[in-house]
């Protein structure tokens, strides 16, 4: 009993000791074809900057630059709403639910 005991208490300890990062864009509805479309607009306005010549704008211009691209980098990574669970938390879930269902 107190093998079990400890069982349970070390694989709870180690659920949320190892829980995942969920990013705050997986909350919201998922639409393919609005992703698809912001998709398309980053990926046009990345490409407008890269083929900018950038040597004649000034220091502030190109700052303004940077935390676009920046911006859009942010907005380009909330795109895929993913969960990700660690090896870690995967084993203490079949763990517990090895317990569980004996």
């Amino acid at each position: 009993m107190k093998k079990i005991i400890r069982l349970t208490t070390f694989a709870i300890v180690m659920l949320f000791g190892s829980l995942a990062h969920v990013s705050a864009a997986s909350a919201l509805p998922v639409d393919g074809a609005k992703d698809a479309a912001v998709y398309s607009h980053i990926v046009s306005r990345v490409n407008e900057i890269r083929d900018m010549d950038k040597t004649n704008l000034s220091y502030s211009e190109k700052t303004a630059l940077r935390k676009e691209l920046k911006k859009m980098k942010k907005e380009a990574s909330g795109l895929d709403s993913k969960i990700y669970l660690s090896v870690g938390a995967i084993i203490i879930i079949i763990l517990i639910l090895i317990l569980l269902l004996k």
